[in-house]
């Protein structure tokens, strides 16, 4: 027997989603990661009701603890009674395209939680560190009435700077004997964090690191600059719950700043820009995968190859068919 689906009523989704019932939330998500013809109608639904939610993207090396500091946040927010979503973006499976760590399993305790809404989501060859649905998935829990939403990155060393164009809030996480001080100069973080954490603050080498983030914050950068913010070093010790309560202050004052300094509008407007400009240059994408292996393009190859026609030449000839 075939099974037939019944056709997706997006208003419905939505008003369910906004009433909080978990698999409408999750059905968007799911809509928005397939890339499902509906996206738009979806983005056209959700838009009256985006831009409350405070983004905050956790990033750093692998190991230094970002799925237990997530967990702990949690916990905290959710105490003052915020609603919380969490998108965790995994490594892909080679073979399945899924995601392969699933910190859904290493956050059950919020699992039952109406207040929470918890995702993992697969990179799927996405570089940066952050899968390519994370915008518009944000903007779903943005939507449905998440207080604050989690960016948690999958953990992939310098390249993981992405988390910046998303997040009104960038917490850096190091940890002691990983080499985190150098790493940190490496990848540029100290030019991205808004605040730092120095996570498992109970093993030895932990006040180095801090010292170390201290002297490099001396030496200048865009934090030094007068009436900028300089991001505060905070020493947690997430699995036993330890400087939490510090980090939620910390983030409090960071975002009453941005908003006394128009910092968090100018953030949202550039998040935005980089959002529109991925979704166009994915429909141009589409425009020249329909026309990939056409004459005109063929043409165009045979000219270059018998070096009768340059390829930027080529390319503008290309790019104007598109837009016709």
């Amino acid at each position: 027997m075939v099974s037939r689906r019944h056709p997706i009523d997006v208003s419905e989704l939505v008003e369910r989603a906004r009433q909080a019932e978990p698999r409408a939330v999750a059905r968007l998500i799911t809509l928005v990661e397939s890339g499902s013809p509906k996206l738009r109608e979806v983005a056209e639904q959700l838009m009256p009701y985006t831009g409350h939610a405070q983004v905050v993207g956790l990033t750093g090396s692998p190991g230094v603890g970002k799925s237990t500091c997530t967990a702990a946040l949690v916990t905290a927010l959710r105490q003052v009674g915020m609603r919380v979503g969490v998108l965790a973006v995994d490594p892909s499976s080679p073979f399945s395209g899924g995601a392969l760590l699933g910190d859904r399993v290493r956050m059950q305790e919020h699992a039952t939680d109406p207040g929470v809404f918890i995702r993992s989501m697969a990179t799927r060859g996405h570089l940066g560190g952050l899968a390519a649905a994370a915008p518009q998935a944000l903007r779903v829990l943005d939507a449905v009435g998440c207080d604050i939403v989690l960016i948690e990155t999958v953990g992939v060393g310098q390249s993981e700077i992405e988390v910046v164009e998303l997040a009104d809030t960038t917490m850096v996480l190091l940890a002691p004997g990983m080499g985190d001080g150098i790493q940190a100069a490496k990848a540029g973080i100290l030019e991205v964090a808004d605040i730092f954490i120095v996570n498992k603050a109970d093993r030895e080498g932990a006040d180095q690191v801090a010292r170390d983030l201290r002297y490099m914050q001396s030496l200048g950068g865009r934090h030094s600059e007068a009436g900028a913010w300089r991001p505060p070093i905070v020493k947690t010790v997430a699995a036993r719950s330890e400087g939490v309560a510090e980090v939620v202050a910390a983030l409090d004052k960071h975002r009453a700043w941005m908003r006394r300094t128009g910092e968090l509008q100018r953030r949202r407007e550039h998040r935005a820009a980089a959002e529109v400009e991925a979704i166009a240059v994915e429909i141009v994408r589409r425009k020249f995968g329909e026309i990939h292996g056409a004459a005109a393009l063929h043409e165009l190859a045979v000219q270059v190859a018998a070096g009768k026609l340059d390829p930027y030449s080529a390319a503008d000839e290309l790019v104007g068919s598109l837009v016709t």
